[in-house]
């Protein structure tokens, strides 16, 4: 592998799932692919949100869903913050897509008292995966990893004009 991570752009189309902060279209197939699973491995979606609502490929039937706001029936309904109970689970991945600032959060049912910070999602994530596993995060910042990760992707990822730019990083868990 070279000595920078993959980057590219990815300009995708407007969410098609009438929820606030919701996956663009065409992005979770992609980041599936740098996560370096397939769509029968088992990702777990950290601050899911209805990402099973998503009408486009990319999520897996074995793929597990995280988040605090009990309404959305997730597989695991806790604090993203603290963490995480997903013991008898074989998480392959992690894909997070967290509310991006306090504002974001406050559009949630969970308010923005509960706004995770991402270097925290990252530890949290690197504690459930093996050496060789991988973490996603889609935000607005690319958050430095905790030593046991390594970054390896960094993607732009835009939707239509007049949009902010979020960032996709994925990190890789090393001995």
């Amino acid at each position: 592998m070279s000595y920078r991570p993959i980057c590219d752009t990815w300009i995708l189309a407007r969410s098609k799932v009438k929820y606030y902060g919701a996956y663009p279209g065409g992005f979770l197939s992609r980041a599936r692919a740098l996560l370096g699973v397939t769509i029968s491995d088992t990702v777990l979606h950290v601050c899911s949100g209805m990402v099973r609502d998503y009408p486009f490929d990319g999520f897996g039937y074995a793929d597990l869903t995280m988040d605090a706001d009990p309404s959305l029936e997730p597989d695991f309904c806790q604090d993203v913050r603290s963490r995480w109970d997903v013991t008898d689970s074989d998480i392959e991945a992690v894909l997070m897509d967290p509310p991006y600032s306090r504002e974001d959060c406050a559009h949630y049912n969970v308010g923005a008292d509960m706004y995770p910070e991402p270097g925290q999602l990252l530890k949290n994530a690197a504690e459930v995966l093996s050496t060789g596993q991988r973490v996603g995060l889609l935000h607005y910042i690319w958050p430095k990893p905790p030593a046991d990760l390594k970054n390896i992707a960094l993607v732009s990822v835009y939707v239509g004009f007049n949009n902010r730019p979020r960032v996709y990083s994925v990190y890789e868990k090393i001995a």
